[in-house]
């Protein structure tokens, strides 16, 4: 007898260019290969409907976000409330089968008394209220501050609804043992994100220059580029790269002051794919401690040598190794720099990094999934 299931996704999943739809999309892919049968439910705002997922689903449902004003002025999140709709209610009581919950944000139905006898997961990016209060911090905008700290609020609220859930799939080890102190009544487990790597690409020997990529528009990534830029890229001589989605005019200007430091706007998969390829060195960094960043991912599978910060591995089991440097302060980032760029990568710094990633196998992981719902 088939398995099937519900899967109810914030946003469109395709294309995957953006941290929680790669999950989604990722995680369609590999549930598809084990020979379940997927009725995905998408809502979608600026993303059109997709023949890809067509491909993976036995059955793909769009719903149309309500991002009016109306929807502001409620004391459900504006995630939320934009994401309410009878069509995705009546159509999920169409069957009996267990409902993913991709992300808070489209949790609304979750406690609905008509969804009571069924098996209800919630999968986990970030703790939302947690995300949302920081990105607040680095916002300068004094509007989209007020709006932040206010969504944070209403979110922080809206969590209690995962009592309702039956599972909890959280995407890093600290943010379970979050989940299962908070809730212990549901059942938690720790899965990472799913990603489109399955083996390592690593080129082995030396590349030309220093990136840092991520999604420029968000305010996380660019606030961490300009740390970077000011605190590290901008103190020494190595060409860097910086490469990302759409960055606000105040980064390229920042960038533009600066001869050893060149900006890549909005490359396609496959040039960023390229250049995390041919990298020397991956500078990350994050503010943030909740979830998993997916670019964390990227380099540990295709790039040569990693700096990044401690809050960046929180929750995934990752540790300092002759390739990997964990670097707290900018003067650690220069002086690991500085090291590193003299270094060939080597056989058994790619058999280092093997042993790195078996956390985040994508067959094994689809496997604990699907034993963990059915």
């Amino acid at each position: 007898m088939s398995k099937e299931i519900n899967i109810v996704s914030f946003d469109v999943p395709f294309p995957p260019n953006y941290g929680g739809v790669i999950d989604v999309y990722n995680k369609l892919i590999w549930l598809n290969k084990l020979g379940i049968k997927i009725h995905l439910h998408c809502f979608k705002n600026a993303r059109t409907s997709s023949s890809e997922l067509d491909e993976l689903c036995e059955k793909v449902y769009y719903y149309k976000r309500k991002t009016g004003l109306f929807s502001h002025l409620s004391f459900l999140p504006f995630t939320v409330k934009s994401r309410i709709s009878k069509s995705l209610a009546n159509n999920l009581l169409r069957n009996d089968f267990p409902i993913l919950f991709e992300v808070l944000n489209a949790c609304f139905l979750m406690n609905d008394v008509r969804f009571s006898n069924r098996f209800k997961i919630y999968r986990h990016s970030n703790i939302e209220h947690d995300y949302y209060n920081q990105l607040s911090k680095s916002e300068t905008n004094i509007l989209k501050k007020i709006y932040l700290k206010l969504e944070a609020y209403k979110l922080k609220r809206f969590e209690n609804i995962l009592n309702y859930s039956n599972l909890i799939l959280a995407v890093n080890s600290t943010d379970t043992l979050y989940f299962s102190s908070k809730y212990p009544q549901v059942k938690s487990i720790y899965l990472p994100s799913f990603h489109p790597h399955n083996d390592l690409k690593i080129l082995k020997g030396k590349g030309q220059y220093i990136l840092f990529h991520g999604n420029l528009s968000v305010s996380e990534n660019y606030e961490a580029a300009e740390w970077l830029i000011n605190n590290v890229f901008s103190k020494i001589s190595f060409d860097c790269v910086i490469a990302g989605l759409n960055p606000p005019q105040f980064l390229i200007d920042l960038i533009g002051r600066f001869k050893n430091i060149r900006l890549v706007i909005s490359p396609s998969e496959e040039d960023l794919a390229s250049m995390i390829l041919h990298a020397h060195i991956h500078v990350l960094y994050s503010s943030q401690e909740t979830g998993l960043k997916l670019k964390l991912l990227n380099v540990l599978f295709n790039g040569r040598f990693i700096i990044c910060n401690f809050k960046l591995l929180s929750g995934t089991d990752i540790y300092s190794t002759i390739s990997l440097k964990v670097s707290e302060d900018a003067n650690f980032y220069i002086e690991n720099i500085n090291h590193l760029m003299s270094q060939f990568y080597s056989d058994k710094m790619i058999e280092e990094r093997n042993n790195q990633i078996l956390t985040f196998n994508n067959k094994l992981n689809v496997k604990k999934l699907v034993e963990s719902i059915f």
